[in-house]
């Protein structure tokens, strides 16, 4: 599925956990480096007004749909994908670095809920290695010489994969300098994948994202936070559903 406006073109290149999984194994098998984004509509919202955004994004090698709305909006197009929201990945894609010998790093929140996420970890994926925590400072410049330092550290370490967990635009630059100065390295940007593991952010219940209902959990629990966010996020809809609609008739968006 394409998102192709005047500002940006982003294709969600993943659709389905089998074609994920597969991807996935072939690259931490063959030591083989990677980027994975999971795109979602406060991404287009930010791909719209950031270049620097719209350069990291464009660094991604794998891209899925986190968010229902992402989903449904391929559907409108013809184009389906499944709902790989980056939150659901982390266990998965650590087993898959357990299986092919490779260690994880963990990178981002805070050295208390890095500590918590390692331990569930560690009890969900009992061989994983956890080669590293890394809980950047407050202000943390994702492609400054702070991240080149962390950087080198996973590459010194040798470390399969990555989890960003930085946040929007942060950990996606994050892993665009990551591809840069360390090729052979796997990242994936997952939100707040480890604060949900550590209990340090608690996730909707599963009843609740099965109605396709999250996002009003969220705004429900953090509402000075998410109100603005998800205001933007509404206000691309109507466009974003013209294109989809297009985009059945022609695959080139205007």
């Amino acid at each position: 599925m394409e998102f192709k406006t005047k500002d940006y073109n982003v294709t969600v290149n993943v659709t389905s956990e089998a074609e994920l999984y597969a991807a996935m194994n072939a690259r931490l098998r063959s030591e083989t480096g990677f980027a994975l984004a999971t795109l979602n509509l406060d991404h287009l919202v930010k791909l719209k007004s950031s270049a620097e955004f719209r350069d990291a994004y464009g660094k991604q090698d794998l891209i899925t749909a986190d968010g229902n709305p992402i989903v449904w909006l391929s559907n409108l197009a013809r184009t389906p994908v499944n709902l790989l929201p980056g939150a659901d990945l982390v266990i998965p894609l650590a087993c898959l670095a357990s299986e092919n010998n490779r260690s994880v790093a963990l990178v981002g929140s805070t050295d208390e809920s890095l500590a918590r996420a390692a331990q569930s970890l560690k009890t969900a994926v009992p061989t994983l290695e956890i080669a590293a925590m890394i809980a950047p400072p407050m202000g943390f410049d994702p492609s400054g010489p702070e991240a080149a330092k962390i950087l080198d550290e996973l590459a010194a370490k040798n470390v399969g994969l990555t989890f960003i967990a930085l946040g929007a635009p942060k950990q996606e630059l994050f892993a665009a300098h990551g591809r840069e100065r360390c090729p052979n390295l796997g990242f994936a940007s997952i939100g707040a994948g480890l604060d949900f593991l550590s209990g340090q952010q608690v996730r909707a219940p599963i009843w609740v994202r099965r109605m396709a209902l999250e996002w009003l959990w969220r705004i429900a629990n953090d509402p000075v936070r998410l109100t603005r966010r998800y205001t933007r996020c509404i206000a691309i809809l109507p466009c974003q559903i013209r294109n989809s609609f297009k985009a059945r008739r022609d695959p080139i968006v205007e």
